[in-house]
């Protein structure tokens, strides 16, 4: 039997319909060679089922299978017999046993937005992107942020101070809106927020306000006020502040502003996306009122810390709940223990849990029309499992409800297999089956820098096993549309991973982290990055050559003026290779081996297939790739669409012959090369 064949996954190619409906008839395809095998059997949970050889070609038997469907997933492998041998295919690739873990899975009624499956997105943190209205920056000494005053960088090129949290450097929505037409060009399709709400940090993961955006990113219209004079700790003193940030003018011109940024990346076929922080807020938010911002303020109520009669006294857990506590009560839960992030309380409040839904329907509604939600820590929302599911599927239903288009995306480390059902999330930002596995393969390094594993530096065995274990925690629609990033605000630059160096800033320093980096690594990085299932999500300034170490070196500032035009240049070709190709954006993804620090896969529909080729030795390396396995005919020519080496890169569109189903390729060192055949 030839085992290698052996192909089947949830793809369009092989499930027909790929999101079936409940109750729907659906077409199950499997693939071997030519005139190889005896039968097949499809292996559900209650039986075993004869499959049909529907047709052949080319070199391969394919075979169906016709079933209804009932509410309920439908999980399935196949038992492959020749002879007197027999195996198993199921979404880890050939086994001797069925193995249940990995069953192919089909959830009815479960489908994700079509706009975001392949989707290029984009990472913004708006603080580092741009300024594009210096009029609403945070001033010296506005206010108090975790005890010390906040500050004003006028040093765009400055790193951000360890401590960095209280320091702005002017970026706001304006400047993504003066910015679009970079972004359109490099070929953006979708951008992803980090949080805009009001809020006091730079990251602004303690929101204060989820009905507006912070008038510091948006308009401020309304100023006034003063700043703190110097020795003072009190916020209730930061009248400028509190005129910016509760001023009703202001939010509304913020809210307004936001909505002309939608509806211009609209008009340009451009998507949102918000993060959504609802498992905690922060202290000074309005229904706490810590730093006693709204104590007095017109319109609105008092805060759980600042009174006992609050009617937001139950959307909080107060370890000393008694009376007397009161007024100026802080002891309530904080997430991980952190005063300023107290812990929303959805048990013990209808009212909170209620809000927190009308707020993910309200941004994906008119006249907002947000595209989706990243959720924050969202795995930790609730103080238990259960509640934690009955509030996503609660919340699923509310955001679908305003926008059925909308995407539901969760930052979650582990398996999320018991929040990807179809019933919770759509998918998650991709850390265990793309981040981490790539970043070991390529680096050796850990994500945050934190250690190295040269053990792990071009094991393609790990990488392939890693992958394919990983990819199995995801139903196939969410494996599409899963954020497959290289870097992001809470790891390492990617292109700092490059330089083997473990640490942070503060003992390394900063020039540390752009020295001995290797932009072929990079590149390879991103060739993967753009060929690989799922939504290619480019964390900002990426593709400009940003370095970093982890959090808050990574959030250094966009370098305009200052780019790595060639890696923007190879950034953009990437990313029109993978926008132009129905088979990287929708096909099956085939795994074809390799060996040490050489990787083949590929990916294919019926009218396209495309192989790559990863080298990260230190020298050249012959190859022989089997892309008869992607279908691809014995004997034709593929043609190279992108090829990175160690001094650069091309798009010659140079052919290669394909003999007996094999390439043979010299790859240089540090290279990377994407082909591509149509027939």
């Amino acid at each position: 039997m030839n085992k290698e064949a052996l192909f089947s996954d949830g793809t369009g190619n092989f499930v027909s319909p790929h999101e079936p409906e409940e109750y729907g008839v659906v077409k199950i395809r499997f693939r071997t060679a030519k005139n190889d095998v005896d039968f097949v059997r499809i292996i559900t949970e209650n039986c075993g089922y004869l499959m049909r050889k529907a047709y052949t070609k080319g070199e391969f038997d394919y075979y169906e299978f016709r079933c209804q469907l009932e509410e309920g997933p439908f999980r399935y492998c196949f038992e492959v017999n020749s002879k007197d041998e027999v195996c198993y295919y199921n979404r880890c690739g050939v086994s001797d046993r069925i193995g249940e873990e990995y069953a192919f899975t089909i959830v009815p009624g479960f489908s994700v937005p079509d706009w975001a499956k392949g989707a290029v997105m984009y990472q913004i943190f708006v603080d580092r992107f741009y300024n594009g209205n210096p009029d609403n920056d945070v001033e010296d000494g506005e206010y108090i942020y975790i005890g010390e005053p906040c500050t004003r960088v006028t040093d765009w090129n400055k790193p951000p101070a360890f401590m960095g949290v209280r320091e702005f450097y002017g970026g706001d929505l304006q400047g993504v809106l003066n910015k679009l037409d970079y972004l359109q060009d490099l070929g953006v399709e979708v951008i992803y927020f980090n949080p805009l709400f009001v809020s006091p940090s730079n990251h602004k993961y303690d929101i204060q306000d989820y009905d507006y955006i912070d008038p510091h990113y948006g308009e401020i219209v309304n100023d006034g006020g003063e700043i703190l004079q110097p020795g003072v700790r009190e916020n209730r003193y930061a009248t400028k502040y509190q005129k910016r940030v509760t001023d009703r003018e202001n939010l509304k011109a913020s809210n307004a502003l936001f909505i002309r940024l939608v509806d211009e990346m609209h008009k340009r076929g451009m998507k949102v996306i918000l993060d959504g922080v609802f498992n905690h807020c922060g202290s000074f938010n309005k229904w706490m009122d810590r730093e006693r911002i709204y104590e007095g303020s017109e319109g609105y109520a008092p805060g759980a810390y600042v009174s006992k009669d609050s009617p937001y006294k139950r959307f909080f857990r107060f370890h000393e709940p008694d009376d007397h506590k009161w007024p100026y009560n802080g002891s309530y839960d904080g997430w991980w223990g952190h005063d300023t992030l107290p812990k929303l309380n959805y048990e013990d409040s209808v009212k909170l849990e209620n809000y927190i839904l009308y707020i993910g329907k309200k941004w994906v509604s008119p006249p907002y029309n947000v595209d989706g939600w990243r959720l924050d820590v969202a795995a930790d929302l609730g103080h238990s499992a259960k509640y934690n599911h009955e509030f996503w599927k609660k919340f699923r239903k509310a955001v679908k409800n305003g926008n059925p288009n909308a995407i539901i995306l969760a930052e979650h480390y582990g398996n999320p297999s018991e929040w990807l059902q179809g019933d919770e999330w759509d998918t998650v930002m991709n850390y265990d089956a793309f981040m981490e596995p790539v970043t070991w393969f390529l680096t050796g390094m850990e994500k945050h820098s934190d250690g190295s594993r040269q053990d792990l530096l071009g094991d393609v065995d790990h990488f392939i096993g890693a992958m394919k274990h990983h990819m199995t925690h995801m139903l196939t629609p969410s494996l599409y549309v899963a954020m497959n990033q290289l870097s992001n605000h809470d790891h390492s630059r990617f292109l700092t991973r490059t330089n083997h160096m473990v640490g942070r800033v503060t003992h390394l320093g900063y020039d540390a982290a752009g020295m001995y980096t290797n932009k072929a690594v990079m590149r390879e990085a991103v060739a993967i990055q753009m060929t690989w299932i799922g939504a290619p999500t480019v964390y900002y300034g990426d593709e400009a050559g940003v370095v970093g170490f982890t959090d808050p070196d990574n959030r250094r500032t966009y370098p305009w003026g200052n780019e790595d035009k060639e890696l923007i240049a190879f950034h953009r070709d990437a990313i029109a290779v993978h926008k132009k190709s129905d088979a990287i954006r929708y096909g099956s993804l085939e795994i074809l081996g390799g060996e040490h620090n050489v990787l083949m896969y590929g990916r294919f529909v019926p009218h396209e297939k495309i192989a790559v080729v990863i080298n990260n030795r230190n020298e050249g390396a012959d190859v022989k790739v089997p892309v008869w396995r992607l279908e691809v005919p014995r004997n034709c020519n593929m043609t190279a669409l992108l090829y990175s080496f160690d001094g650069g890169y091309h798009t010659r569109k140079g052919s290669y012959r394909v003999e007996d189903g094999y390439l043979n390729l010299r790859m240089g060192k540090y290279s990377a090369i994407i082909l591509q055949y149509r027939g």
